[in-house]
Order: C-alpha cells, then sequence, then structure tokens
C-alpha cells in the first residue's frame, strides 16, 4: 500500500468518526464555534452600543423612553445593539456549523431555507439573550449582563440547532445489499 493511500484511508476513517461522533463532541464543537461568534457579537454590541448612544440614537430613543415611560436612552440602546450583534455573529454561526458541527447533517451544503430555519430558531435565543442583557443591567454591570446573556443563550440556541435545525432526518431505504 502507497503512502497516498494511507493517507486517503486514514482521512475517511477521520471523516467517518467525525461525521459518527456523539452529541458532546458535537456541543463541543458548537461551543468553539460560539466562542469565535461570541467574539464576533461581543465586538460589534460594544461598537454598536456606543453608535446607538450617539446624539442622533440619543434622541430617537429618548423619545421612544418617554413615550413609553421605561427606561432611559441609554438602557435602550442596548436592545438595537444586541440585535445588530445577533444578526452578524447568527450568520457566521450558520456558517460555520453547516461547514463543520453538522457537516454529515448538511452535507456541507449552505441553503437558504435551512438558513432561514436556522435564523428563525435563533430568535429564540436572540430573544432569551436580549432579554437577559436587558434585565440584569439593572442589577449588574452591561459587559457582566451581556456575558451571562451568552450562556443562556448558547442553551437554547445548541438545542434548537441539534434537535431542530440538523436533526438527522431518516433517508430513504435503498436496495438491498446483497
Amino acid at each position: 500500500m502507497s503512502v497516498p493511500v494511507l493517507l486517503q484511508d486514514l482521512y475517511g476513517r477521520l471523516i467517518r468518526a467525525w461525521e459518527s461522533r456523539a452529541i458532546g463532541l458535537k456541543a463541543a464543537s458548537f461551543a468553539v464555534i460560539g466562542v469565535v461568534n461570541t467574539l464576533v457579537d461581543f465586538g460589534i454590541f460594544l461598537l454598536a452600543r456606543e453608535l446607538f448612544r450617539s446624539p442622533l440614537f440619543n434622541v430617537m430613543l429618548g423619545q421612544v423612553a418617554a413615550y413609553c415611560h421605561c427606561s432611559t436612552a441609554d438602557k435602550l440602546a442596548l436592545i438595537p445593539a444586541n440585535v445588530v450583534a445577533w444578526a452578524v455573529a447568527v450568520s457566521g454561526s450558520y456558517v460555520l456549523n453547516s461547514l463543520v458541527t453538522f457537516s454529515a447533517e448538511s452535507g456541507r451544503q449552505l441553503r437558504l431555507k435551512a438558513f432561514a430555519s436556522f435564523v428563525a430558531s435563533g430568535v429564540a435565543g436572540l430573544t432569551v439573550n436580549t432579554t437577559a442583557v436587558y434585565v440584569l443591567s439593572y442589577f449588574i454591570p452591561e459587559v457582566a449582563a451581556k456575558v451571562c446573556a451568552i450562556l443562556a443563550s448558547f442553551v437554547v440556541n445548541f438545542s434548537l440547532s441539534h434537535f431542530v435545525v440538523f436533526r438527522t432526518r431518516a433517508r430513504p431505504a435503498g436496495p438491498p445489499a446483497g
């Protein structure tokens, strides 16, 4: 057996092992990708928070706050900042998880329908994340609130990704092996 054949055999075994991995390995892969997307989310959140606290947006958010008697413009700025950060991060998360974590289930293909399903399921995570960052910001520093919100949404996002978006679908039965 030549070296290239040995490498191909090893590569094939590694791919089969990766594709048949347990839920724990998928969760770990999802978490590693999540760390990358969390850094993106967090960085964009901090930039967008400052943008939405700029004089232009402060006036608009101040009017909203006065109208609903619910908060200050500074606190309301957290909501659009979080949504913008999430939109960018969820797109990156879909691409990476389709190509790595759930590659066997997705066939390493990016599909608009799957992306829409991923985004729709991500709305639950966004809701948990935004609610947590907003509510917790009244009790702990905003950065700490964002970290707690990320942890809460991880649980929701992984569960929905694994059990709904990228679930293993039954394959049609082929002809019997013989």
